[in-house]
């Protein structure tokens, strides 16, 4: 979208478009479109104007009807602008229809995020991730603006001496398309080594999730003082950062920031992001966060529901917490949200309210899969007891002979590990089944 030219974007004036044909979706389409707004000054595009499109029916060339089509184009050149953005998804013989028509640059809400993604990607993997969902999304729009592509070629290389420059061009990217596939494969396996790692502490690990810009990086930033990158722009990071924490009552966690959400995310971005935000269907526990000034609130959180259950997490332990409660300036809002979510935390990250609140409830949920059990330890098992102490929480100890006797809350499967040492009341080592932790 934002070709450059002397340094400088070409794109530098952009007419938003959403368009509808059901009367009850105005306002949701209005409000999408100001979520577009945001995503396009998220690439440093201003947004000239915007239009609101009501059509009965789709259309096959335009999405919408020749009439509406001729009106944003006027709109367009009226206002000068260079680039017209759709809120709908717009198919490739659409866009090159549009182009033809408008003479101008016409892009959709998926190729924004993919730029978007683009410029932000920071890692290897989001970087691999990102190139394969351009890939995908610009092979069938190959003879968008390319009058070359038409040409047949032939020599070394060429599948024949009819082959055109355009069969070429999509052999060429099917290729890169396989070689990004192999390239993320062994990036995944990497990370799930990382991962298994990181099972082998024992350690709980929580995924914090929700709406891109809800504050998940603040947040992470606030309860583990992670160097992550903090700004208030969509998207504003896409790659995830794991920290280790230590609980009030001693408990390590794991605690993971995800790439945000967002409504009509690209499903291609879905698949390939998929290494990333598995890590939330990986977690003990996720900590959706939710942005509780905005007014589609509950909208966001559904989108991340979608989401996660596309991922299979829907199911997990999920602590709701609502974020940005300095913001609110409506008590009725607020008393909205309890009433709805009555196990929600409301903090602010910003001013720290609330914050120790949800440090507690964090520490009863990575409870929530821990066992209290009573052991005996011979003082020769030193790497056992070692383990004892940095992962889990001890209530008791004492001394017995050339054994350790205590009474701790372990992680469940430290808690298997040391099953051949549980203790009945006598000291004898009976094999007792442990007890569980009541989850809160």
């Amino acid at each position: 979208m934002t070709e450059t030219k002397d340094g400088e974007n070409m794109a530098q004036r952009a007419l938003l478009v959403g368009a509808y044909h059901e009367t009850g979706a105005r306002s949701e389409t209005e409000s999408l479109l100001e979520e577009l707004e945001e995503l396009v000054d998220t690439l440093g595009v201003p947004v000239i104007d915007r239009m609101l499109v009501h059509h009965r029916e789709q259309h096959p060339r335009f999405l919408i009807g020749t009439g509406k089509a001729d009106e944003i184009v006027a709109r367009a050149k009226e206002q000068r602008c260079d680039v017209i953005v759709f809120d709908n998804e717009l198919s490739p013989s659409q866009q090159r229809n549009w182009e033809k028509l408008a003479g101008l640059t016409v892009i959709d809400r998926q190729e924004v995020i993919l730029d978007i993604f683009a410029k932000r990607a920071q890692t290897r993997e989001a970087r691999l991730q990102v190139e394969l969902a351009q890939m995908e999304y610009q092979m069938p729009r190959l003879t968008r603006g390319w009058t070359h592509l038409v040409r047949q070629g032939g020599g070394i290389g060429a599948r024949g001496e009819g082959e055109t420059q355009l069969e070429q061009d999509k052999r060429r990217i099917r290729g890169n398309i396989d070689r990004l596939k192999r390239d993320l494969e062994t990036v995944r396996e990497a990370r799930a080594t990382q991962r298994k790692d990181r099972k082998r502490t024992e350690v709980p690990n929580a995924a914090i999730v929700g709406y891109t810009n809800s504050g998940k990086s603040s947040l992470l930033h606030r309860l583990t003082g992670a160097d992550v990158l903090i700004e208030d722009k969509l998207f504003a990071t896409l790659d995830t950062t794991t920290r280790k924490i230590a609980l009030p009552n001693k408990q390590p966690l794991l605690l993971t920031d995800t790439v945000g959400f967002v409504r009509k995310l690209p499903h291609r971005l879905v698949e390939a992001f998929n290494a990333t935000l598995e890590e939330s269907a990986m977690s003990d526990f996720l900590i959706h966060l939710l942005d509780a000034s905005q007014p589609e609130v509950m909208e966001f959180y559904n989108t991340t529901r979608r989401v996660l259950s596309e991922l299979g997490a829907d199911e997990k332990r999920t602590l709701i917490v609502f974020n940005k409660i300095d913001k609110l300036t409506d008590d009725s809002a607020l008393a909205v949200h309890r009433r709805h979510f009555p196990d929600a935390v409301f903090i602010s990250v910003h001013t720290g309210e609330g914050i120790d609140e949800l440090i507690a409830r964090i520490a009863e949920m990575a409870d929530g899969g821990a066992v209290t059990c009573e052991l005996r330890i011979p003082q020769g098992e030193g790497g056992l007891l070692a383990r004892i102490h940095r992962q889990g929480r001890i209530l008791h100890t004492e001394y017995e002979g050339d054994a350790v006797r205590l009474k701790a809350v372990l992680p469940a499967r430290l808690a298997e590990t040391c099953a051949s040492f549980v203790v009945a009341g006598g000291g004898d080592k009976t094999g007792v089944p442990v007890e569980s932790v009541a989850t809160s």
